[in-house]
């Protein structure tokens, strides 16, 4: 079980590399994926800063869980994970359903999912 969640583990840090090496350093590529419009520099800077740390610094906590074997920063990611689904729930609540929220919203609880499972087997 602890092989199969340490790949699942890898693989959700691989994915959030992607999104945020994309997002600091492409962010006129990620505007699709983000459904967002930057206005200027002010709106690529935010894509870069805060979408973009926001995904790579959720990676440097894995990574270093995955490196030390302290998962305390899975935790952290997946309270970070949880706030971000929570506000494409209120958004589906308030804004209307749009059938393309729901593939990123699965990817964010099932990432929960993993990182509180492997944080709990850490316990056992």
């Amino acid at each position: 079980m602890d092989t199969i969640l340490n790949a699942l583990v890898i693989l959700a840090t691989l994915m959030l590399t992607g999104l945020g090496t994309m997002s600091m350093f492409a962010p006129r590529r990620m505007v699709a994926n983000f459904a967002i419009e930057p206005i200027g520099a002010a709106g690529l800077s935010t894509i870069r800063s805060v979408i973009g740390g926001m995904f790579l610094a959720s990676v440097t906590l894995l990574f270093l869980g995955l490196i030390t074997g302290q998962m305390l920063g899975y935790v952290a990611v997946a309270i970070l994970m949880g706030i971000v689904a929570f506000g494409r729930i209120v958004s589906l609540v308030m804004d209307g359903f749009d059938k393309a929220v729901i593939p990123p919203l699965l990817a964010e609880l099932i990432i929960i999912a993993v990182l509180v499972t492997a944080y709990s087997q850490q316990s056992l």
